[in-house]
């Protein structure tokens, strides 16, 4: 038990430690953040991101959330640009070096190649008249004096807080910007958020032969026959000129049989739904799911500009197409 009350006690005092480091950060803001800000949106390269060790692998991940919302970053091992990578910076790109003590050797070694082919310098780090911090364009200090590690050794606080204002970088250029969740979605394709804002319902609807339609004056029993074979639990119907004019779903068939109507002999626009939800096939999908959750429907209808019906979609499509 005691074990278990030093664990809880031990975690709490990390977790204490790196949220007052992330809550200093707030004072730490300075002039230098908004022309670091500045810099980086006006680049006409890229954001270039370098670090050793820990702070290597916070600076990745500052460069793939900065590539994610809109500003093109990669990230560059300080030793292997002194090995050959040096030729990946321009005087058209902008650096972003990571160093807790501001004296990482190998990022030093870099700071006059910097100055000679002029790239634009922002450093992160927690000693404000280090080398490397004096020798930036701009240096944000993140104001670190305690590690969260009771050795004062393995980087805890300083790396949490240099991961916090490179979110603090990406978010303000994100907004200068105006990056919307359809850029977003851009650069992510494969996930569920690029599905539900890229995917229209032309890419998830049945089309041409698939569509079930029948037309006026086509009794029950063969508009079933429709229904079945296309398999969508429904169909439309559609006058002489091929318009939308109802729909006959599972949920009219029951309401038919509850009242006994002959199905050979009842025409199918006296028992189909008149009223029914249409959408452009130019939708987004996750809208057009919005509809029928709204609208407590199972199908939709795709029509063009003539009112004539070119697809149709179901909540299995929508969950087939990773819409839900």
């Amino acid at each position: 038990m005691s074990t278990t009350k030093s664990f809880l006690t031990s975690a709490r005092r990390t977790i204490e430690l790196e949220a007052e480091a992330v809550s200093n950060l707030i004072n730490c803001l300075d002039t230098h953040f908004e022309q670091a800000c500045a810099a980086m949106l006006n680049c006409k390269g890229r954001i270039i991101v370098t670090g050793m060790g820990k702070s290597g692998h916070i600076g990745n991940k500052i460069a793939a959330t900065l590539a994610s919302t809109g500003t093109p970053a990669f990230f560059v091992h300080p030793g292997e640009a002194s090995h050959g990578d040096m030729g990946m910076f321009t005087a058209d790109d902008v650096v972003i070096a990571l160093s807790n003590s501001g004296e990482t050797s190998e990022i030093l070694t870099l700071l006059p190649l910097f100055k000679r082919i002029a790239t634009p310098l922002i450093s992160i780090t927690a000693n404000p008249t280090s080398t490397l911090s004096t020798e930036a364009d701009f240096n944000l200090d993140i104001g670190v004096d305690t590690e969260a590690c009771p050795l004062g050794l393995a980087p805890t606080s300083s790396t949490t807080a240099q991961l916090v204002i490179g979110d603090a970088l990406a978010i303000a250029l994100l907004e200068a910007k105006g990056f919307s969740a359809e850029d977003f979605a851009f650069s992510h394709p494969g996930g569920s958020l690029g599905r539900k804002l890229l995917l229209k319902v032309k890419n998830v609807m049945h089309g041409g032969d698939e569509v079930p339609k029948v037309t006026v004056g086509t009794p029950v029993n063969k508009a079933l026959i429709e229904v079945s074979e296309k398999q969508l639990g429904m169909t439309t119907v559609v006058d002489s000129s091929g318009a939308l004019v109802g729909i006959f779903t599972d949920g009219d068939l029951r309401r038919t049989l509850d009242q006994s109507v002959d199905l050979k002999s009842t025409m199918i626009e006296s028992v189909m739904t008149h009223q029914c939800t249409t959408v452009s096939g130019e939708l987004l999908a996750a809208e057009a799911l919005q509809i029928m959750q709204s609208k407590k429907i199972n199908a939709l209808i795709v029509c063009d500009e003539q009112q004539k019906p070119i697809g149709a979609l179901n909540m299995h499509d929508m969950l087939k197409a990773g819409v839900i």
